[in-house]
């Protein structure tokens, strides 16, 4: 019995900790016995008494528990919570940020980059056909329900979990608010994300995206042609410099070409915000039909095809007036 306190006092001292280093990364295969892990974490320096801690670990009923993955254990730090992260699971995780407005190859590129898959194959994954029935969303396909935002994964996490934890961010954003304004707009849960992804494309200025949208519901609402110059540029493939009706022409059969096809696209040209998504929600309510793009980002609103004319030649004259006075500002 006394040999029994002893090695139990002895055992509750050494997991108590001591001086807490800085953390270090540590990588458990999968399959790793507890033996390697320990010997792993002796060698790091993070913990002393390896005999022990697999004592300790035992007692705790820990040794078969540990998850594989990359962990930052700190050298010194107690037992209890470096068992804890183990069989916990708490392993490193790396930040993946997507920026709102982006599309379905752009969020790839990140992507691929977190999971070890190439490009290519997660954009195909991405826009396989019957994706969306898989992850529920209203589609076609994935794109404008992977939700902008920043989150958290362990390198090499599947792809298959970075889509659900963005589909599960999308229905989130759903809230039971945001369902009764869109109920009450008669527009379905598609044909909000699909306005809110042009009205996305479309502002630089988050303020100005309710008037925005009003524009576009307005000319729903009589009839109009959208003429939203992204969902072209969706057509198309992605952005351009300038957009020509050359261009336009080029892609005047596809159901994105606003310019030739009434009523809204198939679905979402991008991932909208939620700034976006309650700009279409609770529009400003004015009665304008046309906007055209000023130098600095914001956009002149009209009510008349005049009175947008007039706006679109301003417009041009004030560009033509600070290229010249960029291209005199070059030349000193």
């Amino acid at each position: 019995m006394r040999g029994r306190i002893v090695l139990f006092v002895t055992v509750w001292a050494a997991a108590c900790g001591h001086s807490v280093g800085e953390p270090v990364e540590v990588g458990v295969p999968a399959g790793a016995t507890f033996s390697i892990v320990t010997d792993t974490l002796a060698s790091r320096g993070i913990v002393r008494w390896p005999t022990l801690f697999r004592v300790y670990a035992r007692m705790r009923g820990d040794d078969e528990r540990v998850k594989a993955g990359r962990y930052a254990l700190a050298p010194g730090e107690r037992w209890s919570r470096i068992l804890d992260d183990l069989t916990t699971g708490r392993v490193v995780t790396v930040p993946l940020t997507i920026p709102e407005g982006f599309r379905l190859p752009q969020m790839a590129q990140r992507v691929a980059a977190l999971t070890r898959l190439a490009p290519d194959s997660v954009t195909a994954a991405l826009e396989a056909p019957g994706v969306d029935s898989v992850f529920g969303v209203p589609g076609p396909g994935l794109e404008g329900y992977l939700f902008p935002d920043t989150y958290r994964f362990a390198e090499g996490v599947s792809l298959d979990t970075v889509i659900a934890a963005m589909t599960r961010r999308y229905r989130q954003a759903w809230t039971p608010e945001r369902r009764a304004l869109r109920d009450a707009t008669g527009l379905t849960e598609r044909d909000v994300i699909t306005l809110a992804s042009i009205v996305q494309a479309e502002a630089r200025k988050p303020e100005e995206m309710p008037r925005i949208a009003s524009v576009y519901l307005n000319r729903l609402e009589r009839g109009m042609l959208l003429q939203a110059d992204p969902t072209v540029l969706y057509a198309l493939g992605g952005p351009r410099d300038r957009l020509l009706y050359a261009a336009i022409d080029s892609v005047a059969d596809s159901p994105y070409n606003t310019y030739t096809q009434p009523g809204l696209p198939p679905g979402p040209i991008g991932a909208p915000g939620e700034a976006a998504i309650d700009a279409v929600l609770e529009p400003s309510g004015e009665s304008f039909l046309y906007f055209v793009a000023w130098p600095d980002g914001s956009h002149h609103f009209s009510r008349t095809l005049a009175e947008h004319n007039r706006a679109v030649a301003q417009a041009r004259r004030e560009r033509a007036r600070l290229s010249d006075s960029a291209s005199a500002s070059g030349q000193r």
